[in-house]
This record gives C-alpha cells, structure tokens and sequence, in this order.
C-alpha cells in the first residue's frame, strides 16, 4: 500500500504500473507538454518529469511508496535533487543533456502512430517536417556582411542585470534575457537586415522524410535521423527522433514477441471439439482444431507456436500466439425439462449433498455487478492479475 499517489496520478497510472506502463505514460505527456508545443504549460510539464524520475528509478520508487514527497525531499540528503525537465527528456530521447544542448542544435522528436499490422509486417511512411534551416541570402548573417554589432544594451552578453529593492537595507539581483537582442548578445540596424529571414539568420523548410517501420519493432522506439533537425548558425545541427506510437488492436495484444487473443466458443464446442480460424495480420488465415474428447474450460490458454511478432533484426522468428478461450453458456431456459435428464445422462455425475435439519437453505438471487463494493473489489483483483497464468498448452504451426 503507497502512502501517497500524486506522482502516479500526474503520469496517469497506478500504482501498481510496471516500468514500461510508467515510460509510456511519460513519454505521451512529455511530447504533450513539451515547452516547445505548448509555452503555457512549463509547471506541468516541470511535474511530469519530477514524476518520471522518482517512479522510474526502483529505489526512489520504493521510498516515494513508503514515505511520500516528504521522504523523497528527505531521502538522506536533506533537500530534493530533481534534475532539469529538459534533461530527463533529452536523455530519455536520446538527447545528450545540457552540455550537448550548447554545441549542437535541438533534437526534434515527433510521435508517429502506426498500427499492430505495420510493427509485423512493416511498412515505410512519409513525415512531412518543418524546420529551420540557415538562410541562404545571407548565409546565416542575418543581413549584410559587416552590419552585425554588438548589443549596446547587454555589452554583448544576451541577459540584462537588475537590482531591486524588496525591504530595508535588502535588494534582489535579477538576471533577464536582454530585450533589445532577445538573447543574442548581437543586433542588426533593422535597414540592414535580410530581407528573406527578416534578421533571423534562419528561414522555415519542409522538409518530407522517409521513416522505415521494421518487422518487430515495438512501440516507443525510437528511430533516428541524425542531422536533419532544425539548424543554427555555428552549431552542428540536432537530430529529428520519431517516436513509435501503437494503436490499440481490436483481436491481439502484444506482449514482448508474443500476441494475445481471446476466442469464444460454445459450450458444445468446448465438450465436443471444434475447429477455428484465425485471420493473421500478414492477412493469412489459420486453422486450429481441438483434439476429439478432450474439453476446453472457460479461460483456457493454448497456444501456437512461430505464429506471434516477427522478432526485430531476425524477421524470419516469430514470437508465440497464446489464446485464451471464453467458453459461451447457453441462455435460460434453452432445453426443455423433459430433456434435462438425458442430457444429465451424458454428464459427469453431480456431486450429491448430505442435508441435515441444522443447516439454513437460502435462495439464489440475480446480482448487480455494478454494486459498487463489488467494482473496488474487481478493482483490486485485477490489479493481482498481471497477465496469462501460467501452464500454456502449446501447438506448433
């Protein structure tokens, strides 16, 4: 039990998420929330990458459960070290932190949505980018060669100091991007500048790259295009980072180099046998069959064999197809009474109760799942069930 859930509840999982749920979460509110798409939302973004970086380290991770925000700012140290937002995300897409940050231009990650059939099959797709990239008129300048000069309000420094009083015999020094050169430390007389880039050394491209989705790959991988992000006068340009993104599939989930999915049959199916047919996603079709006398009980798993994803970097293995069976009852009233005993003929014997006077007959009634002391405790079951159990019956294809 974690005594608190405000980090959990800020990347939008449970607590009891395991580390790749808890990336994933990260990973969509950072490209969300990222300063550059939204320039309002720097605080939530700031939370969410505290968040991400106690809940994925395990052993922040089991002092935040035990004690809380409070533990964690205490944590031995006697006050809280989170790292910078933009580094964690940097690093978590393949940015090389700040350091890399001042010698090169920005990584730009953008999210690409495919789907379970792409990942197996794969497939090649087009992203049409915008960036910056250095105008040619002036060469990256900004206008005329010679009208560069340096910032007389700043000296240079691209951030203007300021001294302000806040009490008696108390002042605060404040240090603010310079307004006259935003920053640059250099300005252009405004009649000089590039009529093409308007001063700003860069002008807007788009840019239409090919993004080739191997057989295997997982969502949130990365796939890397180095050098084809937005370009900077003297600095080496960053990379554009396409982030995976898997949509949900209405037959199979994927797990690992496995494939998942649940199959109804009847309840003469279930005792008498079946055969069944499965479409794949490379739009193959497969037969299964039960073998003759033997039953299938609700929530069965079996499986094939070399029928699940294509293994990334070695396409021709594939994973395992595990298939959960739901074995679907007849309705109320479906068989007559006179036919009740033969078909009780048929059947294993029911077991037979011994009833004595001291026992209390009660009567079955319809219950409400929706009951909602019945949907915490689903709740909290589901939470145990943390996937296919174990003692899977396996065919080979």
């Amino acid at each position: 039990m974690v005594k608190e859930t405000q980090y959990y509840d800020i990347l939008g999982v449970k607590p009891s998420a395991s580390p790749e749920e808890i990336k994933k979460a990260y990973r969509k509110l950072a490209l969300k929330y990222h300063p550059d798409k939204n320039p309002d939302e720097g605080e939530k973004f700031k939370l969410i990458s505290q968040a991400y970086e106690v809940l994925s380290d395990p052993k922040k991770r089991d002092i935040y459960d035990q004690g809380g925000e409070q533990a964690i700012k205490e944590g031995g140290s006697g006050s809280p070290s989170f790292s910078s937002p933009m580094d964690i995300f940097d690093m978590f897409f393949g940015g090389g932190g700040r350091m890399a940050r001042e010698r090169r231009g920005k990584n730009v990650v953008h999210q690409l949505s495919v789907t379970l059939e792409d990942l197996y099959n794969g497939v090649t797709k087009k992203l049409a980018l915008q960036k910056n990239v250095i105008c040619e008129k002036c060469e990256g300048i900004g206008g005329k060669k010679g009208s560069v000069e340096k910032c007389p309000l700043c000296k240079g420094r691209g951030m203007q100091i300021h001294i302000q009083q806040i009490g008696p015999g108390m002042v605060q020094q404040i240090q603010t991007v310079c307004i006259e050169c935003k920053g640059q430390g250099e300005r252009i007389n405004p009649k000089d500048r590039c009529e093409s880039c308007s001063g700003a050394k860069v002008v807007r491209e788009k840019k239409i790259i090919e993004v080739h989705v191997e057989k295997g790959m997982k969502d949130g991988q990365k796939i890397l295009f180095h050098g084809e992000g937005d370009q900077e006068p003297e600095l080496e340009p960053g990379d554009v980072i396409i982030v995976l993104d898997q949509k949900d599939h209405s037959v199979f989930q994927r797990r690992g180099h496995d494939l998942i999915m649940k199959m109804k049959i009847q309840l003469s199916e279930a005792l008498c046998g079946f055969k069944k047919t499965i479409k794949t996603l490379d739009e193959r079709t497969l037969v299964i069959t039960s073998k003759s006398g033997e039953v299938i009980k609700h929530g069965d798993l079996k499986c094939v064999r070399n029928e699940g994803m294509p293994i990334y970097k070695a396409p021709l293995e594939k994973g395992t197809l595990i298939i959960q069976f739901l074995v679907v009852f007849p309705e109320k009233q479906w068989l007559s009474q006179e036919k009740l005993p033969q078909l009780e003929a048929l059947l294993p014997p029911r077991q037979k109760v011994r009833i004595t006077e001291d026992m209390d007959q009660v009567e079955l009634k319809e219950f409400n799942p929706s009951e909602q002391n019945w949907r915490q405790h689903r709740e909290a079951y589901e939470e145990d069930d943390d996937g296919p159990r174990a003692g899977v019956q396996c065919q080979t294809a």
